[in-house]
């Protein structure tokens, strides 16, 4: 409910009522200041990733469904030389064993058609044999137990050994890259592979508690397979190769969308998700002597309700105004609108909006999670509505009173309280107490965080307040070890490195994760929607686009709808992928985490996350580039309808693109990583004018896409200056209500509008140099620092050492003798003394 100003002939204020929402339930949705509506709440539930169906289906192209008639044709062949049936249903389990081993023996030819003929019939078997089955139920159970047949007998390893093949095939990468543009034509064995590949990993990674015993245990040894080198490498590290070499231009066939969804997919099962983050942190808390975590953002951001912060108070006046008939009252006489300065009527708003929530105003059940989605603001006086056409009331008014008080009830109200419990670091209690004791007392005492002699009896409950919601972090504990090594490397050893899957991945990764880090990127800049196309950009299309580019205008609508699935896809890839590498390395290690994350604020992530932003993010989330009759397996079981301009782009009815929405969330969330607790990346955000496109995300309305933005906002409040915090008072309502408080913090009201961002470079220089000699004591040949190594001081051995002259140096011997030795003076006694001494 908002009450606001009506004025009459007079000029004289009444206060109304805007209800937001319609008195039958339904939200009405209200025009704001952009003249665009406002949606309603998005029910999307964020989670490691979408339905098991609507993975499988973006794996595959819409430009690919021929190539499903190949595989069918490939299956049917095999058969009829084994003198089988072409029906995999009908064989028992002993003839489907010998055949998957017949074709695993023809996977190992030296004839590529031949191999790679084995290899469609694989395809085949891992789509469910879709040919003979009636419904997707059926489909997808018939994948769940090939993908286990096909495992136990050692398939999956044999299509690693041909992804190698395939990755070192120069002959088709020399082809591709003599030609104008890449398409189909240019991958179909490696997309065979990959898209095998993918669909065994999906069906692993999908087994719940529900499954068998076999399954269960399959899951685990699967696991284990992938978190270890087959072969030489990792798998993942073998396909962040193919990501480099494809953004690097020597092997512009590669199909990166598949390439990418791998990645993914492998890195989710191998590292976990979500559910094992938690456990993880959890334990190696409890292993460091820390306490458990009380809250799980994604938990507690899950049960917020997203807030909508009113549109100006001027915007809410017109609005009414137009509601009214056009500007005009009734009876004809104009309507008049207020004067008043647009800070001022937010100031007044948000304070009558805390004044109500002291008083345990507003909704019920939802304020207890930090602001629900109807809010009262009060512009004036007591706020009570007036009657007829000043405050409304009569009959058929659009506004109507506010609901009478519920009757007395036994219940208690529900308690209003904010979503976080607030978090102090240690070295903020430091600061606190150093700087009371440089006031009260005249000297600083270091190290001391337990005397308080001196100290007025307010700063005591103040520093009780402060110890009792100190927060340690693990990232502290582990740079607080690194710095005790870096004073005492000789004393101190390295204690035993626990191997463990992520400690697996980021040893491998090390040599060449900023070329990784780049190529991404460089995707991710070329998959963007606000991406300008250029010549000189690498070419992500090249396993979409067909061999003849399409001549009807039906053909091009399917085609541009697959262009823009193809790129939401591959955003959705990388942003997970991102994510899920830098959480899983800050949870191993604090400076594997920062290893990662200057590498990609070197490569400019920053900026292109706000590029990324900067559209129309609402156009964006609820886009529905999709023909569910083309999606797999609907678009080859059951009668097939016919495929119209009708039909195109109609989706399921939702009013949001699940992908969309997560990737968007994905990049927040990779943003704040990278920002957090960094002056100089903060100052980026200032730099770039981060605050305006921020704000425009806030219109989406899903509460943890609106926690991460408000929390971009906080940590830059303070650098933008009182004027844009007295314009946007809504925003920072929001930010009390939804983000996290720290004690001490004075975000609100701080301000440093004159700092530069050259003015933290040392901090990100000193982390520089913390982050290298940790890569070089644990990963490099060299375990002594070079400064601490043992000097070699005989003057027999150091002479008698063989050093090898360089030819310039040769060719100059004389000029180099008569400079530093027939010129210089020495003293040939002394040195012999000092060497016997």
């Amino acid at each position: 409910m908002i009450n606001v100003i009506n004025m009459d002939r007079n000029g004289n204020g009444k206060r109304g009522v805007l209800n937001t929402r319609n008195p039958y339930g339904g939200k009405l949705q209200r025009q704001d200041s952009d003249g665009e509506l406002e949606s309603t709440d998005l029910d999307f539930i964020y989670d490691d990733a979408d339905s098991y169906t609507n993975e499988i289906a973006e794996l595959y192209g819409y430009t690919e469904l021929p190539e499903f008639q190949l595989n069918v044709k490939a299956f049917e062949d095999q058969m009829e030389m084994y003198n089988l049936k072409p029906s995999w249903q009908k064989l028992d389990q002993s003839q489907k064993r010998s055949v998957v081993c017949k074709l695993l023996d023809q996977l190992e030819v030296s004839n590529k058609t031949l191999r790679m003929r084995a290899g469609r019939c694989f395809l085949y078997l891992m789509q469910g044999c879709w040919a003979e089955m009636q419904s997707d139920k059926e489909q997808q159970a018939c994948t769940k137990e090939n993908a286990l047949l096909i495992y136990e007998l050692g398939v999956f390893q044999t299509f690693v050994h041909l992804l190698n093949i395939e990755i070192e095939n120069s002959a088709t990468a020399n082809t591709a890259m003599r030609k104008l543009s890449v398409n189909l034509s240019d991958s179909p064995d490696l997309r065979v592979i990959l898209s095998v590949m993918y669909i065994v990993v999906e069906v692993f990674r999908n087994v719940n508690d529900e499954d068998t015993e076999q399954w269960k245990k399959a899951k685990e040894n699967f696991k284990q397979d992938i978190s270890n080198p087959i072969g030489d490498e990792l798998v993942a590290v073998k396909l962040f190769g193919m990501v480099t070499r494809f953004c690097g231009g020597s092997a512009p066939h590669f199909p990166m969308k598949k390439v990418l969804l791998l990645i993914w997919k492998i890195i989710l099962l191998s590292l976990g998700g979500i559910a094992v983050l938690r456990e993880l942190k959890n334990t190696r808390r409890i292993e460091h002597g820390l306490p458990p975590l009380e809250e799980d953002t994604v938990e507690v951001a899950r049960h917020m309700r997203a807030s909508s912060p009113p549109a100006s108070a001027a915007d809410l006046i017109e609005t009414q105004s137009q509601k009214r008939g056009g500007g005009v009252g009734a009876g004809g006489r104009p309507l008049r609108r207020s004067l008043m300065k647009q800070s001022s009527l937010d100031h007044e708003a948000t304070l009558a909006m805390e004044f109500e929530d002291e008083n345990g105003g507003g909704s019920g059940g939802g304020a207890e999670q930090g602001g629900g989605d109807e809010m009262r603001v009060v512009i004036g006086g007591e706020g009570e509505a007036g009657e007829g056409e000043d405050g409304g009331g009569k009959e058929g008014d659009d506004m109507p009173q506010p609901p009478s008080p519920p009757p007395h009830s036994d219940t208690p109200p529900p308690i209003r309280k904010l979503p976080w419990l607030p978090k102090v670091r240690q070295k903020d209690l430091d600061i606190f107490l150093e700087n009371t004791r440089v006031k009260f007392v005249g000297f600083p005492l270091q190290g001391d965080r337990e005397s308080l002699f001196g100290l007025p009896q307010p700063i005591h409950e103040g520093v009780d307040v402060l110890k009792k919601h100190i927060y340690t972090s693990l990232a502290e504990i582990q740079v607080q070890q690194e710095d005790e090594l870096a004073k005492s490397p000789i004393s101190l050893k390295e204690t035993n490195i626990k191997i463990t899957p992520t400690e697996t991945l980021y040893q491998a990764m090390l040599p060449n994760l900023p070329q990784y880090m780049i190529a991404l990127l460089k995707i991710l800049l070329a998959a963007a929607p606000t991406s300008k196309a250029k010549t000189d950009s690498i070419n992500i299309m090249g396993d979409l686009l067909p061999e003849e580019m399409p001549m009807t205008v039906l053909q091009s609508m399917k085609l541009g709808t697959d262009v823009n699935r193809h790129r939401e896809i591959i955003v959705k890839a990388v942003s997970g992928i991102l994510l899920l590498l830098l959480k899983h390395f800050k949870l191993n290690h604090i400076y594997q985490f920062e290893f990662m994350s200057q590498h990609l604020v070197f490569a400019n992530c920053i900026p292109l996350v706000l590029k990324f932003f900067n559209q129309n993010i609402m156009l964006y989330v609820g886009i529905q580039n999709v023909i569910p009759i083309l999606d797999f397996p609907a678009c080859v079981i059951g009668d097939q309808p016919e495929l119209t301009i009708d039909s195109l782009g109609i989706g399921d009815n939702q009013q949001h693109s699940w992908r969309n929405v997560f990737s968007c969330i994905n990049l927040l969330r990779i943003l704040n990583k990278l920002i957090k607790w960094k002056h100089s990346r903060i100052m980026m955000l200032v730099v770039f004018k981060s605050a305006p496109i921020l704000k425009r995300t806030l219109k989406v309305r899903h509460a943890m896409m609106q926690l991460y933005v408000l929390k971009l906002l906080k940590i830059q409040t303070k650098y933008l200056g009182r004027q844009w915090r007295k314009s946007n008072m809504m925003t920072m309502s929001a930010i009390y209500q939804k983000v996290r408080h720290r004690l001490n913090d004075d975000w609100a009201y701080g301000n440093d509008i004159d700092a530069k961002p050259w003015d933290f470079q040392a901090d990100e220089c000193a982390l520089r140099a913390s982050v290298d000699r940790f890569n070089n004591r644990r990963y490099s040949n060299n375990v002594i620092e070079p400064d601490f190594e043992p000097v070699d001081t005989n003057i027999t051995s150091v002479l008698g050492h063989e050093i090898e002259l360089t030819d310039d140096f040769k060719q100059h011997y004389d000029i180099w003798l008569q400079q530093e030795v027939f010129q210089s003076q020495v003293n040939w006694d002394e040195i012999l003394n000092y060497s016997y001494v």
